[in-house]
């Protein structure tokens, strides 16, 4: 098993966090992605605690952004705080979509960068990087307003590498053309890479449409020699929202997800 394998908490939320620490034990990973609902129903000093003792590396911290909320500001400088306290190198940002009511596009795409570049040096003083991730153009109405990896670079490089980087997620990148260019010209920007597979029919409400990686249509192996030639040589956190995945035994489908990354991405 490569020691790059990262447990994204999003792929076994049928466990909370001291079942999941001790199913990574089980299971001999050593990285785990966060979630901050899970860590405040924890506890964020008990969760950093318990992960700590646990001999685990936090790998990322989802998620800020959401920046068409009121409150957006001082809930991502909390969430910032939360991955600091954690040990978490990146807190993965999802933009949010369009305010109530608008279809002004790009007066929302300038408020996610007036609101990252009111964030950056905040987080990089806490040690932490911001991750812009850009979701897949269906979501671009009520999640995620940066659709494509060249948005998410054309934001990023507007700041020092210290304090925004990207998130090359397979779910949302994989379909673009213009994809292999994108993640050449983001090489050192690349702060973390997830992985899980496209799979159709999409469920209703399309957000749980991830599978299993070899279960869908995703290129998963040539998208991460893409990375990898960039010099990125980081995590490999999977990822996956699935309701048939969540309905089904936590070591079973940690099991599945270390033989489906060695076989379909390694």
């Amino acid at each position: 098993m490569s020691s790059r394998l990262s447990l994204n908490q999003a792929t076994t939320t049928q466990w909370d966090i001291p079942a999941l620490v001790d199913g990574c034990a089980r299971a001999g990973l050593t990285q785990v992605g966060l979630w901050r609902g899970p860590v405040a129903d924890y506890g964020l000093d008990r969760t950093a605690k318990l992960v700590r003792d646990a001999g685990l590396t936090v790998t990322s911290l989802c998620r800020g952004g959401f920046f068409a909320d009121t409150d957006a500001i001082a809930d991502n400088r909390k969430a910032i705080d939360e991955a600091a306290a954690l040990g978490a190198p990146i807190l993965v940002l999802v933009s949010g979509g369009l305010p109530p009511g608008s279809q002004d596009i790009d007066a929302a795409r300038q408020n996610v960068l007036d609101s990252i570049a009111e964030l950056a040096p905040y987080a990089a003083a806490q040690g932490v990087q911001l991750s812009i991730e850009p979701l897949h153009p269906m979501f671009a109405s009520d999640r995620c307003v940066v659709s494509t990896l060249d948005q998410a670079l054309d934001m990023a490089l507007l700041f020092p590498a210290n304090q925004v980087g990207v998130c090359v997620d397979t779910y949302h990148v994989w379909w673009d053309p213009g994809v292999y260019q994108a993640i050449e010209r983001a090489a050192e920007r690349i702060s973390i890479f997830q992985v899980c597979d496209w799979i159709t029919p999409l469920p209703e409400g399309v957000l749980l449409g991830r599978g299993m990686m070899g279960d869908g249509c995703i290129e998963l192996r040539r998208l991460r020699e893409a990375v990898d030639a960039t010099g990125y040589s980081g995590p490999i956190e999977v990822e996956i929202f699935n309701q048939a995945i969540w309905d089904s035994p936590g070591d079973e489908v940690v099991d599945r997800v270390i033989d489906t990354y060695q076989e379909h991405v390694l």
